[in-house]
C-alpha cells in the first residue's frame, strides 16, 4: 500500500489560537489537493513552542507577570470536546485526510497542561499521546501523563503512533511504539540540531518503520512586540526546521529542510516495511523472548480504527 504523506514545517500565529487553528486548516486545504492522504505538524503547533521564555521563574521564586504569561498560554491552548475538537474532526471529515497536529493541551479540571499530539480520522479523533517526560525546563509549563498515553492505531493507511521531541532519546518509550507494530512512527519536535536527523534515522533502521520527523520554522520576528523581551539574548533563527521523511532503512526519502517555511512530502510504500525486515525485526525474530522481558504499564492496545 502506498501513502502520500506531507509535514508542515511551519509557524503559528504565536498564542493565538483561533488564527492558528485558521492557519492550520488553510495549510490543510492547500496540501490535500496534491493528494496527501496524511499531514503531519510540528510539536505545541497550537499555540505555540514558548522557546526561550522564562515565565518569571528562577529556583526559589516565580513572579506575577511569569504567572499571568502562563494564564494566557493556559487561554489559548487546546482542549479536547469542545469547538476546538469538533473543529478539526469537521476538517478532517471534509478533505478525508488523516491529521497529526502537536498541541498544549489544556486540561480544564486540574488547570494543567500538556504537550500533547492529536491523531484525527476521516471519522474523529483517534486518540491522544501526551509527553510522559517533558524536557528540562519545560517541566515548569508541561505536566506529565503515564503508560496509558503511548497509544497507537490501526488505521487504513497503517499503523500509526510515536512519540515527541525528546521522548524520542527514552529507548524504553521507542520500544513501546515498536511492540506495537508501527509502521508510520511520527516525530514532531522543537529540536532543530543536526544530530536530531541521526536521531530520526536510528529510530527508522531500529524499529523498522517509516519516521517523519516534524519541526517548526520560527524567527524572533514572528514574535509580537509584547514577547521580544522575552528572546532579547537570542538569535534571529530561533528554529531552523529540519523536517524529515526516512524509509525503514534508514534512508532519506525527503529533507531535511531547513531555514524556511514549507511542506516535506513523499509517497511511501508499507511494503518496504516488510523488505526491510529480512536483516532486522526488533520485536520478532531479532528478539530474545528467552532473555528479556518487556511491560509497559498501563499501555493500550493498538486501537483499530472502525
Amino acid at each position: 500500500m502506498k501513502i502520500k504523506v506531507c509535514l508542515i514545517q511551519d509557524s503559528p500565529v504565536f498564542f493565538d489560537k483561533e488564527k492558528t487553528l485558521q492557519k492550520v486548516e488553510l495549510l490543510c486545504r492547500k496540501h490535500v489537493e496534491a493528494g496527501h492522504q496524511l499531514i503531519v505538524f510540528p510539536e505545541s503547533f497550537i499555540p505555540g513552542y514558548p522557546r526561550g521564555f522564562s515565565f518569571g521563574a528562577k529556583i526559589g521564586s516565580r513572579s506575577e507577570a511569569g504567572r499571568n504569561l502562563y494564564l494566557k498560554y493556559y487561554q489559548n491552548s487546546f482542549e479536547l470536546e469542545t469547538e476546538d475538537q469538533d473543529r478539526l474532526e469537521k476538517l478532517c471529515q471534509e478533505l478525508k485526510i488523516y491529521l497529526v497536529i502537536g498541541v498544549t493541551e489544556r486540561n480544564r479540571k486540574s488547570g494543567s497542561l500538556y504537550c500533547s499530539m492529536l491523531y484525527f480520522s476521516p471519522n474523529g479523533l483517534l486518540g491522544v499521546h501526551r509527553k510522559i517526560k517533558p524536557t528540562g525546563t519545560e517541566r515548569l509549563i508541561w505536566a506529565e501523563d503515564s503508560g496509558k498515553s503511548l497509544v497507537s492505531f490501526d488505521t487504513k493507511i497503517g499503523k500509526l503512533g510515536g512519540l515527541i521531541c525528546w521522548e524520542n532519546y527514552m529507548p524504553l518509550a521507542r520500544m513501546a511504539m515498536y511492540q506495537k507494530g508501527v509502521e508510520i512512527y511520527i516525530a514532531p519536535t522543537a529540536d532543530a540540531r543536526e544530530n536530531w536527523i541521526a536521531t530520526m534515522k536510528h529510530i527508522a533502521l531500529e524499529g523498522r518503520c517509516f519516521v517523519l520527523g516534524c519541526n517548526q520554522f520560527f524567527t524572533k520576528s514572528m514574535y509580537s512586540q509584547e514577547y521580544q523581551h522575552e528572546v532579547k539574548d537570542d538569535p534571529e533563527v530561533i528554529c531552523s526546521g529540519g523536517t524529515v521523511i526516512v524509509s525503514p532503512m534508514g534512508e532519506i526519502l525527503a529533507g531535511p529542510l531547513l531555514g524556511e517555511s514549507g511542506a516535506v512530502c513523499a509517497e511511501i510504500d508499507l511494503q518496504e516495511i516488510i523488505k526491510s525486515k529480512l536483516d532486522f525485526d526488533p520485536i520478532r525474530h531479532y528478539n530474545r523472548d528467552d532473555i528479556f522481558h518487556f511491560q509497559v504499564i498501563n499501555q493500550p492496545y493498538i486501537k483499530v480504527e472502525k
